[in-house]
């Protein structure tokens, strides 16, 4: 444990003091610049690590992706775009799709009704009370996605009739006198797969009621003090003076949700690894590549999940810019 705390430590030092020699180094040579270069040139060699940072962690593995994606499962030869024709026509993968869609269509719009539940609820308490009830309900964020899981699992957890429950809710559903049920492999309806819904927007609630109660608090005091005086009662102010004034707060946190359900994995990964009709896009390129080694589709599926977000990205980086300018 020593030894390891010691590794750790050391390695933060060594790349502390990496970066601080590499920007010495760089600061010495636009001063070595002649006259007017020194200004000209000097903000360049600030960002030029970052941006060469950028293009091997991001970019470079990027181009790779997208060329692999037309190679063969072993990368020996190019197959053009049977890796995507053969995926999208194997009825597993089509149905993994469906069940990614599931997740995007139901997730974020929950986690913003249960956030916007929350911090409209925590802020009528009194201070104390609200900062008890936000904390209890943002804790989750604290702990990692495989760890929830795990916790989650045992929830879900079913043992024969006729031995003790482990898991909550079949120790609920025994208690009053029901055979216990198999959750995690009720498939109908697609039943299991909110069950695991419920876990993933159980630890991003937190989130979605930090951003929102801030922005609550934001709208001007006097608005709805003149829309009471007028006669509005509380719901028709919120609808119509507290959600427009909000509206981009909602929009951050409706697309940051929505990118965390495109890729999720480990929370699939550990409560079902995709058994029972759970599998997602994400758990889909993990078992392409690691346990079945084809590299063409676990590609390909890269691929596809970046065509998917690029313009989510877009359309955010345009919001946050009009925010801006506003």
């Amino acid at each position: 444990m020593v030894s390891q705390v010691f590794s750790t430590a050391l390695t933060v030092l060594a790349g502390i003091a990496g970066a601080l020699a590499v920007y010495w180094v760089l600061n010495k040579l636009a001063e070595a610049l002649p006259g007017r270069w020194e200004a000209r040139i000097k903000p360049y060699f600030y960002i030029a690590p970052a941006v060469a940072a950028i293009g091997v962690y991001l970019v470079y593995p990027t181009v790779v992706t997208v060329v692999d994606s037309f190679r063969s499962s072993d990368g020996s030869r190019f197959v053009g775009l049977d890796n995507f024709s053969q995926l999208l026509g194997t009825p597993a993968f089509r149905q993994t799709l469906l069940n990614s869609l599931l997740w995007i269509a139901l997730v974020p719009a929950a986690c913003i009704a249960v956030g916007l539940l929350v911090a409209v609820l925590t802020d009528r308490l009194t201070p104390t009370a609200e900062k008890m009830a936000k904390t209890i309900v943002f804790m989750p964020m604290a702990i990692s996605a495989v760890g929830s899981a795990t916790v989650w699992r045992f929830m879900y957890a079913a043992q024969p009739a006729g031995q003790p429950q482990t898991g909550l809710l079949n120790g609920v559903v025994t208690a009053f006198g029901h055979d216990p049920v198999p959750w995690l492999q009720q498939s109908t309806a697609h039943s299991n797969s909110m069950l695991l819904m419920v876990m993933l927007l159980w630890g991003q609630a937190g989130f979605s009621m930090v951003l929102l109660s801030a922005a609550i608090k934001g709208v001007p005091a006097d608005t709805l003090e003149a829309a009471r005086l007028d006669g509005a009662g509380e719901g028709r102010i919120f609808w119509r003076i507290i959600v427009p004034q909000i509206r981009g707060t909602l929009i951050t946190v409706f697309v940051t949700v929505l990118i965390t359900v495109m890729k999720v994995f480990d929370v699939v990964y550990v409560m079902t690894n995709g058994s029972f009709n759970t599998n997602v896009v994400g758990l889909e390129f993990f078992n392409q590549l690691y346990t079945n080694y084809n590299y063409g589709y676990a590609s390909a599926i890269v691929v596809m999940l970046l065509i998917a977000i690029v313009p989510i990205m877009i359309y955010q980086i345009r919001h946050f810019r009009a925010e801006e300018s506003a």
